[in-house]
């Protein structure tokens, strides 16, 4: 964790050099198309300090309140990051408006824009670390961190193009228009990130991928089960969580069930990461049609 927060510390350093470098590219050029792009990083400063504190806090053990942990700060965070495009935005769309009434002529092009590439290569070398690391470790904070300034690096392309465009044929109102255009992209991978960590919230299951790798590791380890039902899985920040109900013969001894749950705990530990297990054992009456078979019936996919 602490490997974690250094990178969101990390992230606020970069926030800060990249806005510098593209504030001082809108300086030196007036242009709305830059003054939007700059106007985001002030969001990427923002939003990386609040996935450091997002991260401390998700860092915090188990407690009496707390007894799952504090895992989900992180998606609170995404949805801070997500909110806060939405206000840029909204900015942006604003200053756009204004200047489509009172077009100039763009200043230093060519310095401007040398500022403003730099600033986007530097994003985006960040970008793929944090995206890198956020996988990784299964971090959302680090993760939407990353996803945005990637969103960031592909919008600065567009105006660096647009910008170029503009010094070579004289449209000014093509300024306004690109900013308009980077607003409603910025919108857009908002809502994205928004919609992801709601989802973390709201205790969506994990994709359909890992579950059929729990259900396949469930199998391949509970010999001496009957069979396992009422399989549940939700995500909550880095951690996974996983329950079912593990039926086993009514006669068998406690210990036995017991050392069949741990090979099952054990298994599903080291294919999972951070994953949080909960068996409930049962006698054989208790079976029914359920999500993993097995000592009878077909394996999950056949």
């Amino acid at each position: 964790m602490i490997t974690t927060v250094r990178y969101a510390l990390g992230s606020v350093i970069v926030g800060i050099a990249v806005f510098a470098l593209k504030y001082l590219a809108y300086w030196l050029t007036g242009s709305a198309a830059l003054y939007s792009d700059a106007l985001e990083s002030i969001i990427n400063i923002v939003a990386a300090g609040a996935a450091v504190a997002a991260l401390r806090v998700s860092a915090i053990p188990p407690d009496e309140n707390h007894p799952y942990g504090h895992t989900k700060a992180e998606y609170f965070s995404a949805v801070l990051e997500g909110v806060l495009i939405v206000v840029a935005a909204i900015a942006i769309l604003r200053d756009a408006w204004l200047t489509l009434f009172d077009l100039q002529p763009l200043s230093a092009p060519v310095s401007g824009l040398m500022l403003n590439g730099l600033a986007s290569v530097l994003n985006g070398i960040w970008a793929t670390v944090l995206i890198r690391q956020g996988r990784r470790v299964r971090s959302p904070a680090l993760s939407a961190d990353g996803r945005h300034l990637l969103a960031d690096v592909v919008t600065s392309v567009g105006v660096f193009a647009g910008v170029v465009l503009v010094s070579l044929t004289g449209w000014l109102w093509l300024d306004p228009a690109i900013a308009a255009i980077v607003a409603f992209n910025i919108l857009w991978s908002g809502w994205q990130l928004v919609r992801s960590s709601l989802g973390g919230l709201m205790d969506e299951a994990v994709p359909e991928d890992e579950l059929e790798r729990i259900r396949h590791t469930i199998f391949d380890n509970a010999q001496g089960a009957y069979q396992a039902h009422d399989l549940r899985t939700r995500h909550a920040g880095r951690r996974t969580f996983i329950d079912f109900h593990l039926v086993v013969a009514g006669d068998m001894p406690v210990e036995r069930a017991h050392e069949i749950c741990d090979r099952l705990e054990q298994a599903l530990e080291d294919d999972i990461a951070d994953c949080v297990v909960t068996i409930h054992v049962e006698p054989e009456h208790k079976a029914e049609i359920s999500d993993v078979y097995v000592s009878t019936g077909p394996r999950p996919t056949d």
